[in-house]
């Protein structure tokens, strides 16, 4: 069979969905991939001997770019013929769905990684994303989402068939890679980066943005620095709010407290390092970041959001603070600076929460999204593939 994947911006392929493509490959599908190139292209993408189409998505529905894009991505699927054109981010899902909604014999999947809207989102979001997913659903035969949240909202759009929305555990985690850590491995990565034991290391691996809210952790870390001298923040990340959190680092004199490490093909041995993972989020799908703590076998303290509070239960395997709260988030995490063996039972429950969270378990969900779809074929190889993950 023939499949396309369609996202906005390269980045999404290159850091969720190669393991996807892959397994489909394996059984004999054609994937290939149409996005805006704005990174490079991961090298697996080319090893799977995936077409790569450019078409030059905008982020912001409104941008004229978009109409281009629009009558490129319906160009390429009519002279591909492709068979499942499965779609994710919002401008390029609506597009795409919007190109695809008269061409015969083509099936359309849409995952949502987190809506635009959500609860306590400006108007504008509601007015805008909400309205063009309720437009777009007429064209969708299945829907997948990722939290709780969102699969309520979805459940009340006009989808092609009724009971096609799927909340699946998020895109995958390789649990072979992200390992709970161990006493011996956290001190031995400590000293190969340069960290002393002493250290009470929090780790926050996102992109650099308002969204992402690192605002917020730069001020908890300001106000714990004379309770826990040797705390340190490692912010992994790149983004268009790096000069102007480093320049708050600055104002609030913690520079021996935040580092700023930039993009990481580190992340499993950061983690491992560290004592407690932190999200500041003001809205999320379900964070990738979190999950990667969550196996690690790291405590966290996160903001009550979407897609947080779906990994996250308070006082299981950690603390769950309101939205903008420094105080409270500051206090949790002093809370758990200062008992370790309760460091060390919320991480095990974060190792056993995961589990479900594997690309073996989210494959498996993927196949029945298949199977619903329509395409009784892919299932079957799916199914033969998941058996041997």
């Amino acid at each position: 069979m023939k499949i396309l994947f369609v996202t906005t911006i390269s980045n999404t392929v290159n850091a969720f969905l190669i393991p996807h493509m892959k397994l489909l490959i394996d059984q004999g599908n054609q994937v290939d991939v149409a996005f805006n190139l704005v990174a490079e292209v991961h090298p697996d993408i080319k090893k799977l001997g995936c077409n790569i189409h450019q078409v030059a998505f905008q982020r912001h529905p409104a941008r004229v770019a978009n109409f281009r894009a629009y009558r490129k991505i319906r160009n390429i699927i009519l002279k591909e013929q492709y068979q499942i054109v499965h779609v994710h981010t919002p401008v390029a899902a609506f597009l795409t769905r919007l190109a695809c909604r008269n061409i015969p014999d083509v099936r359309i999947l849409y995952t949502a990684h987190g809506f635009h809207f959500y609860q306590g989102a400006p108007f504008i979001n509601w007015a805008v994303y909400h309205t063009l997913e309720k437009i777009a659903a007429n064209w969708t035969d299945g829907l997948i989402t990722m939290n709780e949240e969102d699969y309520a909202h979805a459940g009340k759009l006009p989808l092609r068939k009724k009971q096609a929305v799927y909340n699946v555990n998020g895109v995958g985690l390789d649990l072979e890679k992200f390992i709970p850590q161990t006493i011996d491995r956290k001190k031995s990565l400590r000293a190969a980066y340069g960290y002393n034991d002493e250290d009470f290391i929090l780790i926050c691996v996102a992109e650099l943005s308002a969204r992402k809210n690192q605002e917020m952790l730069i001020r908890v870390v300001s106000r714990l620095k004379e309770i826990i001298p040797d705390i340190k923040l490692l912010l992994a990340g790149e983004g268009s709010c790096f000069q102007r959190y480093k320049s708050l680092v600055h104002r609030l004199g913690v520079e021996k407290h935040v580092e700023f490490l930039g993009y990481r093909n580190d992340v499993d041995k950061l983690m491992t390092l560290s004592d407690i993972a932190v999200s500041a989020a003001l809205h999320e799908g379900l964070p990738v970041n979190v999950m990667e703590a969550m196996a690690t076998g790291l405590p966290l303290v996160v903001t009550d959001t979407r897609g947080n509070r779906d990994l996250v239960r308070h006082g299981v395997n950690g603390y769950v603070t309101p939205v903008t709260d420094d105080e409270q988030f500051a206090a949790a995490v002093e809370k758990l600076y200062r008992s370790e063996e309760r460091r060390s039972k919320l991480g095990e429950e974060s190792i056993q929460a995961i589990q479900n969270y594997s690309l073996q378990e989210v494959m498996t969900q993927m196949s029945e999204v298949y199977f619903q779809a329509g395409s009784q074929r892919l299932t079957n190889d799916l199914g033969e593939a998941v058996g041997r993950l």
